[in-house]
C-alpha cells in the first residue's frame, strides 16, 4: 500500500470527526476506510452517558462497511482526533487506534486477507505516521484461529 492516499483518508477522518458525538469526554475522532474498489467509508465516534456503550470511530465505519457488505474489501484505514474547543478538534499529535478498535480491524483484516495500512494523524497539520495493523496489533486473536476466514 502506498502512502499516497494516505492525506485523502486524513481528510475524509477529519471531516467525520466534525460530527463527533462527544459531549463527555470532548475529544472527536473520525476513521476513513478505503475498499479495494476505491470507495471511502467514515465514522466518528458516537459517546453514551452510560460510557460502556460509547462507539470508537474506527467501529462505527467498520460496522458501516460490514453493513453495505464490505468487511473484507477494507485496505486501509485513516484516523485523526483531538480535543474538542469551539466545537472543533484541535490538536497535531497523531492519536492511534485503541485496542478494541485494533480488534475489530484485526477481524476485518483477516476476512480480507490483507495487512491493512493505518495512517494516524491529529486533528490539525500535515504530519502522520504510517503503520501495518499487525505492527500494532501482534500476535492477533481472529477468524484464522477459528479456522472460518
Amino acid at each position: 500500500m502506498s502512502d499516497e492516499i494516505a492525506p485523502t483518508l486524513i481528510a475524509a477522518a477529519r471531516e467525520a470527526a466534525r460530527h463527533a458525538h462527544a459531549p463527555y469526554s470532548n475529544f472527536a475522532v473520525g476513521a476513513a476506510l478505503l475498499l479495494d474498489d476505491g470507495r471511502i467509508v467514515t465514522g466518528t465516534n458516537f459517546e453514551n452517558a452510560s460510557y460502556g456503550l460509547s462507539l470508537c470511530a474506527e467501529t462505527v465505519a467498520v460496522a458501516r462497511a460490514n453493513a453495505e457488505g464490505q468487511l473484507r474489501a477494507i485496505v486501509a484505514v485513516g484516523i485523526v482526533g483531538g480535543m474538542m474547543r469551539g466545537g472543533v478538534a484541535h490538536g497535531t499529535d497523531p492519536i492511534r487506534p485503541c485496542g478494541r478498535c485494533r480488534q475489530v480491524l484485526n477481524e476485518a483484516a483477516q476476512m480480507g486477507g490483507r495487512d491493512i495500512a493505518v495512517y494516524c494523524a491529529g486533528a490539525e497539520g500535515e504530519a502522520y505516521e504510517t503503520h501495518r495493523l499487525s505492527e500494532l496489533l501482534p500476535h492477533a486473536f481472529g477468524p484464522a484461529d477459528l479456522d472460518i476466514r
